[in-house]
């Protein structure tokens, strides 16, 4: 079943949309990042709810915003400009890859990659919004549906769409604030929040590129950090279209016995190959919001960019 045949048989759309142009509010969407809020907001995936508080205030200083999971284990995340500060320690293992709106989106070059809709409007947090429903033109993403604030066009719901119209991930505003400027205190860590710092990926003596993408993504970021099994630093490498993202993950191995893996866990596709390199062998993990054919396919393809040279020559 079609994504957009899935959600009206659900009846999430309630009036015929005004006409406007879907590039208008992505362009819309973009700025929306400097909109100051406070709110809670929900989020499922694989079945499974979690109840999160966030305060974001954007300045000249930057974008600054902190989470704080309501439910089950206090998880806290405190970032600038999308760049992790802190986080509590169950998650210092983990990189996350989930950005706010602020990532850059480009209308013109999504517009390749997805067929834009406007179909409706609707009601979230008590605020009117704007249906906006991106459909994949190729097997590489998933469809996006996003209710965009009328006022602002914050995403105040987004839904993550199979191929088979199967709700995959929802993430839904239930109280939200943007009438008052976000105190500097509401975004003090607390103690549990565990400071987090990178290193730029280009300082490694083994950088690494892939060797083919899903047509539309690149590479928006480069970092390393430390292994937590040896002293040798992880390489993460982010990739997006805009809208899809995955992360890369070169580990050294030194000798430890490890198995290739490929999983999907709802939304989110995780496949793991041992890559042999002349300074010994690395474990590859690709994870992200891609169907797992695709992320397989990426994990097969990362190169040490000294390998790549020397084959082009």
């Amino acid at each position: 079943m079609r994504a957009i045949a899935f959600i009206a048989l659900l009846g999430w759309l309630v009036t015929p949309a005004q006409a406007a142009e879907p590039q208008d509010w992505l362009q819309r969407m973009a700025k929306s990042a400097q909109q100051s809020f406070h709110g809670t907001f929900v989020y499922e995936r694989n079945g499974n709810f979690s109840t999160h508080a966030v305060w974001h205030k954007a300045g000249a200083d930057g974008v600054h915003e902190r989470l704080l999971q309501l439910d089950g284990p206090a998880q806290e995340v405190l970032r600038v400009d999308g760049r992790p500060q802190c986080m509590s320690d169950g998650l210092a293992d983990e990189m996350p890859d989930v950005q706010w709106s602020s990532r850059h989106l480009d209308a013109a070059l999504l517009e390749k990659r997805y067929d834009l809709r406007v179909i409706g409007r609707s009601r979230v947090a008590g605020r009117s919004a704007v249906v906006l429903v991106l459909m994949p033109r190729d097997q590489h993403r998933y469809a996006f549906e996003l209710h965009l604030d009328e006022e602002t066009a914050l995403p105040l719901k987004s839904l993550l769409i199979s191929e088979k119209g199967q709700l995959l991930e929802r993430f839904q505003f239930i109280d939200l604030d943007l009438s008052d400027a976000v105190k500097d205190e509401a975004l003090l860590p607390s103690a549990t929040c565990k400071p987090v710092s990178f290193n730029k990926v280009a300082e490694l003596t083994q950088p690494w590129r892939a060797g083919w993408l899903p047509p539309g993504f690149e590479l928006n970021q480069s970092l390393q950090r430390a292994s937590p099994t040896s002293s040798d630093p992880v390489a993460y490498l982010m990739y997006g279209d805009g809208l899809a993202r995955f992360s890369v993950f070169l580990e050294p191995l030194h000798g430890v016995a490890v198995e290739d893996s490929r999983r999907q866990l709802g939304p989110t596709a995780v496949v793991s190959r041992r890559m042999a390199t002349a300074d010994g062998d690395v474990m590859v993990t690709v994870v992200g919001e891609i169907p797992v054919g695709t992320a397989e396919r990426v994990a097969l393809s990362m190169q040490a960019a000294a390998a790549t040279a020397s084959s082009a020559q």
